[in-house]
């Protein structure tokens, strides 16, 4: 059976289920004034659905349904959840609206089941056990977290491509449990502003504040988004100069991002190593485009120009701030570990850690692709010359997991680069960061002198 086959039958029998609890919930649930009025805020829905990233959405929903399992019990609260389901993106195919329905009544029952199971309190109770009612909504709360979770997990182990179920939990449910846990306790304090005699007013005391901290965070992700966007339009323009080295930055932040993992360097650690890969090289964008395709040796000022790119680099970043713990990976990722390297001469772990991974990556990269003079070295080939080049050019431990990883997990070579120059005979690559002072590649890397 194929996977499509299997996500539909997925999607059949999570909708067969929450049909049944539905059945369930209809038969005892109670329309009153708390259902009605949060079921209206569940159907408008924007407020209830903010942005994890640029590509995750999560839902605050199970805010709603919390505090319905207080005042109006637990299957007033699953049908107001059914209804928030309503509210989805019209933009979103038929099987995942029936699927994202689907779950959010299981989740609601799921959490309702442990909050009865723990004693949770309803109506003027709330108030006389206050306590009962932050374990249970707490307990439910969990609950209705882990479910979701793992019928995403399903769902996207059935999808081809990504997100992973592992990149899932890893970048998203993980990190954002703890305020999505926060978030709960406002079920709870919804709740018991109405039971102390707010009642609509206290839909307003909760959600207008969390409205407005929703439109501050979305202004701060658009801006990071156009500074993204800002750093991939600067490495458009380098790889446009040269076609040899067309996806050279997207491949270096792949490849620093998988020894990151293999490091175990923590979430936030990893996200800026990703980005000093991506931008490494962003300060080429300043360099002459008949330096960087001159296919003989460079002369001392058109060396010059190449040493600059780094500093450059740090300049054109120097002012976004949350690219403030990259600067000193994108101006030293040309150090070499013996100290031979530029533009400050660094000298084993004096050269910044970031900017150690990033130099063996990018020699990698740059020696598997083909350039005007030689094609692509194998990436075995290319593995050996790390090693050879250990203690001289790269930190011997980095090179090691470096070279695990890539053995463990294989290598995407550049694809469609045009085939080398067949009148440059020089055996030189001015791209690599083992620049020698005439301008050719030193060490291992240079292969044979001409």
């Amino acid at each position: 059976m194929n996977r499509r086959v299997l996500l539909q039958l997925v999607v059949v029998v999570t909708t067969i289920t929450a049909v049944v609890i539905l059945g369930f919930a209809v038969a005892n649930a109670r329309v009153d004034a708390p259902a009605v009025c949060l079921g209206l805020l569940m159907l408008a829905g924007t407020v209830l659905r903010p942005r994890v990233g640029q590509i995750y959405r999560t839902s605050l929903d199970y805010v709603v349904v919390i505090a319905l399992y207080l005042l109006s019990g637990v299957s007033s609260a699953i049908l107001v959840g059914a209804v928030g389901a309503l509210g989805q993106d019209r933009r979103h195919p038929l099987q995942k609206k029936i699927f994202n329905g689907a779950q959010s009544v299981i989740c609601a029952a799921a959490g309702g089941a442990v909050f009865n199971l723990a004693g949770g309190p309803s109506g003027d109770d709330v108030l006389r056990h206050p306590w009962d009612a932050v374990w249970s909504t707490t307990a439910a709360n969990a609950t209705w977290l882990v479910v979701n979770a793992l019928l995403l997990c399903v769902v996207l182990s059935l999808e081809p491509g990504d997100p992973t179920p592992l990149a899932f939990l890893r970048k998203v449910a993980l990190p954002t449990s703890p305020s999505l846990l926060g978030y709960g306790l406002l079920g709870l304090l919804l709740a018991v502003a109405w039971l102390s005699g707010l009642n609509f007013l206290s839909v307003l005391l909760i959600f207008i504040p969390l409205y407005v901290s929703r439109w501050a965070l979305s202004q701060y992700e658009a801006e990071r988004r156009a500074q993204a966007a800002t750093m991939r339009a600067f490495i458009q323009v380098i790889e446009t100069k040269d076609l040899y080295t067309r996806g050279h930055s997207e491949r270096v932040s792949e490849g620093v991002g998988m020894l990151g993992r293999q490091l175990r360097l923590p979430e936030d650690r990893q996200q800026a190593l990703e980005h000093a890969g991506l931008l490494h090289d962003v300060g080429k964008v300043g360099v002459p485009t008949s330096i960087i395709q001159k296919p003989g040796r460079l002369d001392d000022s058109e060396m010059d120009a190449i040493r600059l790119h780094p500093a450059r680099g740090v300049e054109l970043i120097g002012n976004i701030p949350f690219l403030e713990e990259v600067k000193s990976a994108v101006l030293h990722h040309h150090e070499k570990y013996d100290g031979t390297g530029y533009p400050a001469g660094l000298s084993g772990d004096n050269i910044p850690y970031f900017a150690r991974i990033i130099g063996i990556v990018d020699a990698f990269d740059s020696l598997t692709s083909t350039r005007s003079y030689r094609p692509a070295r194998d990436v075995e080939e290319t593995l050996d010359i790390l090693i050879h080049d250990r203690y001289s050019h790269f930190d011997p431990e980095l090179v090691d997991a470096f070279v695990e990883v890539i053995r463990a997990r294989g290598w995407k070579t550049a694809a469609d680069q045009p085939a080398p120059d067949g009148s440059v005979t020089v055996a030189i690559d001015h791209d690599d960061l083992s620049l020698g002072s005439g301008g050719g590649a030193s060490g291992n890397a240079a292969g044979p002198a001409s």
